[in-house]
């Protein structure tokens, strides 16, 4: 990779990890509020090197070399900075799995929150498809007929990609729908958890959310140490924002849809890859910049129109008179 190439996709992971993490930062900075002072300065400044280093630096390790068993995890982590003949050929048969399967967890995590999750209507059509939210299961189960049937006459083991990764789908949403419920009891304090619980609590919510951002960095690049600066920077954005931030985040209601329909192209650009189509370095990137900067200038439009009429309210406050009527004795 040349140095546009890496700087383009450390920025878009640093953008695209920032944009799907927002619900994260939401729950971090709702439960921290129960928390002593203590306990949330040692989730802030701990809990960031665990969220870095461990989750979003070892997992796509973990990742690339179980793809690829046989370079070692010092080969893993090196592999795409390798001109070793040996290592290029074996990162490239691995390929087709490790994008088909993050491809299809994407795309599902999109399907789910177009037909199923409660959200700002962006684009008109989005309610539409939240009105008939039923068909994401048709939809769903179509997609991945479709993409098995497909793989199968490619390369078997990519059917099997593909599966691991509609399964590990299903597993990281039932975490995040136990995370939901968890919140909720912490907020309505029906539970009594101590510090050091809540710390592991969001130790772990934090992993799962990690998952979206974490597929969708190969998307990317292949690379491990630029996966992990790039996902990093946006993870301590994300800190910075659960601790200063957080309500003026929320403010702007379409970074979520931003951050969804940027997985959907992250997730078909992985799925066409893995079936031998030429994607560009660039496309990935630029795609996300575009869009998420979509959403974010719609959330901004409306803000500022919100803004501008609450002005002019207070500056020509209308008064109403009532008039009593006096009937004639």
């Amino acid at each position: 990779m040349d140095l546009l190439a890496i700087i383009l996709a450390v920025t878009g992971l640093a953008v695209f990890e920032i944009t799907t993490s927002i619900d994260n930062a939401v729950i971090n900075a709702d439960v921290l509020r129960t928390m002593s002072k203590k306990a949330r300065h040692w989730f802030l400044v701990w809990g960031l090197f665990i969220a870095v280093f461990l989750v979003r630096g070892l997992l796509p390790l973990l990742i690339v070399y179980s793809t690829n068993p046989q370079l070692g995890i010092l080969g893993a982590l090196t592999a795409t900075f390798s001109n070793d003949p040996a290592v290029i050929t074996a990162i490239e048969l691995s390929k087709p799995l490790l994008l088909l399967g993050g491809g299809v967890f994407l795309l599902f995590l999109f399907l789910h929150w177009l037909f199923l999750e409660p959200k700002s209507f962006g684009l008109k059509s989005e309610k539409k498809f939240f009105e008939n939210g039923l068909w994401f299961y048709t939809v769903a189960a179509v997609l991945l007929a479709a993409i098995v049937w497909f793989a199968i006459q490619k390369q078997p083991l990519m059917a099997f990609s593909a599966v691991v990764g509609s399964t590990a789908y299903f597993i990281m949403h039932g975490f995040k729908q136990n995370a939901a419920e968890k919140e909720k009891e912490l907020l309505e304090g029906n539970t009594h958890l101590s510090d050091f619980s809540k710390i592991l609590y969001l130790e772990v919510i934090d992993a799962s959310f990690s998952i979206d951002g974490v597929l969708g960095a190969f998307a990317f690049t292949l690379s491990v140490p630029l996966i992990l600066i790039g996902n990093g920077i946006g993870a301590v954005a994300v800190r910075e924002m659960t601790i200063r931030h957080i309500e003026t985040v929320k403010k702007y209601k379409y970074l979520k849809n931003g951050a969804m329909y940027s997985v959907l192209v992250l997730g078909i650009i992985m799925t066409t890859d893995a079936f031998g189509a030429h994607i560009p370095e660039w496309l990935s990137p630029i795609s996300t910049f575009i869009i998420i900067g979509y959403f974010f200038y719609k959330s901004k439009r409306e803000l500022d129109a919100a803004a501008a009429t609450t002005k002019n309210k207070i500056k020509n406050p209308t008064c109403k008179k009532t008039h009593s009527k006096v009937e004639p004795l």
